[in-house]
């Protein structure tokens, strides 16, 4: 199959790997996704346990709180920042070597390779089949805090969209609220720029509906520029493939008119309305409040592809420390650096350290900074 990765590895093999590392805890009873899961992995980072003895966990048979199982599907939680080793695993590199890889990724990036099959598109459900059981229901996404968050949340999915004036795609990582079997509300961080929101407004303008696909599951490598902050005009994929130092495979979405990584694990296809808003929320912030229920973007699904077997991949985010803040920490302080020393010429800076508890790391910065 011309799809086949080289250079990367998909999250498939991502985890084999944090199992061969001893950083994979193999979860084979059943765990309710609903008020068990999010729960236990969370303990690792509330219970005192140092960042380097954390571990991805990986659940084999997950249920519901009505019973439900989901044959075929497997749930990933801390599989990507668990911490700096996770992350530097998915990266394929030493952990002092990530921050010049970010560098040097931004300054070289790689065109992605499109093809014409996929691993995530093995299975494809559209039309009435989204709504007759096999729809956002059939995945087994779980409640990040039982008893405060009102539905499932994406709480690890890139969302792609596309620029309608320059046709560059974005890749933005956000979280969606799930309504119905066919229905998300999403939380694009309208207020610090972000790419889909920027692209939202543009759709707005031209009075049409944003197509948009949130990806499941997709090669670590890729996952990683989700959270990075980059340049709106610059497409993150391409990134990935400086990161990799080959082409991403991508493929074009079954109902829109969108590229999406090849090998990851699941696709949701749709398109946000640009004439409504819809609540979202409640939902943990990292300062360890609940935010309250506000008014987003609503994303009617059309199409959910995937593999024969998946793993959905998901982040202990809210309040830090978290895996949804190692995975910042590490990409924005290389980042915070460069700035400070080469493009504002500070020399004397050598390091930048975000402070993790209770700050969402921006709060509290520490500069280390060589005696002149």
């Amino acid at each position: 199959m011309d799809y086949t990765p080289a250079g990367y590895n998909d999250f498939d093999a991502h985890l084999k790997t944090l199992q061969d590392q001893g950083l994979l805890y193999r979860i084979d009873r059943a765990i309710d996704k609903d008020a068990e899961m999010h729960p236990l992995v969370r303990w690792q980072y509330r219970g005192g346990i140092a960042e380097a003895q954390r571990k991805a966990f990986l659940f084999t048979q997950v249920t519901d709180a009505a019973g439900r199982t989901y044959p075929g599907a497997q749930v990933a939680i801390g599989a990507l920042a668990g911490n700096r080793r996770i992350y530097a695993l998915g990266m394929n590199r030493p952990e002092d070597a990530i921050g010049q890889a970010w560098l040097d990724a931004i300054a070289h990036p790689i065109d992605p390779r499109q093809v014409q099959q996929a691993p995530c598109q093995e299975v494809v459900i559209t039309g009435d089949a989204l709504r007759a059981g096999q729809g956002l229901d059939a995945l087994p996404i779980p409640v990040s805090t039982p008893g405060y968050d009102t539905a499932p949340y994406f709480t690890a999915a890139l969302w792609v969209s596309r620029d309608p004036e320059t046709g560059i795609q974005n890749l933005g990582l956000y979280r969606g609220n799930l309504k119905a079997a066919d229905r998300v509300a999403v939380m694009m961080e309208r207020s610090t720029l972000a790419g889909g929101a920027v692209h939202w407004d543009k759709y707005k303008k031209l009075g049409q509906p944003m197509p948009v696909a949130a990806v499941l599951g997709a090669p670590p490598i890729v996952a990683f520029t989700g959270p990075q902050k980059l340049p709106l005009d610059c497409d993150e994929i391409t990134v990935a493939g400086g990161l990799a130092g080959c082409p991403i495979n991508i493929v074009k979405c079954k109902t829109q008119d969108l590229w999406v990584p090849a090998e990851a694990q699941v696709i949701v296809e749709g398109f946000i309305a640009t004439d409504a808003l819809e609540p979202e929320g409640p939902f943990g912030e990292s300062h360890g409040y609940m935010a309250l229920e506000e008014y987003n973007f609503s994303m009617t699904v059309t199409a959910i592809t995937r593999r024969t077997s998946y793993t959905i991949a998901s982040i202990i985010s809210q309040v830090t420390p978290c895996e949804s803040s190692v995975i910042k920490k590490v990409a924005y302080e290389p980042l915070y650096l460069a700035h400070l020393r080469d493009h504002l010429n500070i020399k004397g800076v050598t390091r930048v350290s975000m402070h993790e508890p209770l700050t969402n790391l921006r709060r509290v910065l520490f500069l280390s900074i060589a005696r002149g």
